[in-house]
């Protein structure tokens, strides 16, 4: 039974796409707290033109070839397109699908018993925050 799957985009609005994340991603992988099963980096030139950047392309990727992934074309070309659409010129952007294995045995029971998942969404931090300042300040 496969967890939740979802993907993610990470900005880099300077286009340095940098391996600083790497390692984080690993210790998630190691943990069995996510699966990666596909990663894909765009790159926007100035004039916003999009190229896709393997990770053993540039030297600032090489901590990526350090984690555990299942890369394989999951993600489309479709994908990529409208995400690089959404690129300002000059920026990057890392796509990754994952598989939410912390929630894997949930959807099994959720499976066994004929339910499912009906909706998710990722709420932004942002609106989190906010919302947890304004208790603390009714309080």
């Amino acid at each position: 039974m496969t967890g939740p799957v979802e993907y993610l985009v990470i900005a880099f609005p300077d286009g340095n796409v940098s391996d600083d994340i790497a390692p984080e991603l690993a210790k998630l992988v190691g943990n069995q707290t996510i699966r990666i099963l596909d990663v894909v980096f765009l790159a926007s030139d100035l004039a916003g033109a999009v190229t896709i950047i393997e990770f053993d392309e540039l030297d600032e990727l090489a901590g990526f070839a350090e984690v555990d992934a299942e890369v394989g074309g999951l993600i489309s070309p479709d994908d990529i397109g409208f995400v690089g659409a959404k690129l300002d010129p000059g920026s990057a952007a890392a796509i990754l699908l994952v598989e939410n294995l912390w929630a894997a045995s949930l959807a099994s029971v959720l499976d066994r018993r004929g339910d499912f998942l009906l909706e998710g969404a990722r709420i932004p931090g942002d609106l989190i925050d906010a919302a947890v300042a304004g208790l603390a300040d009714a309080s």
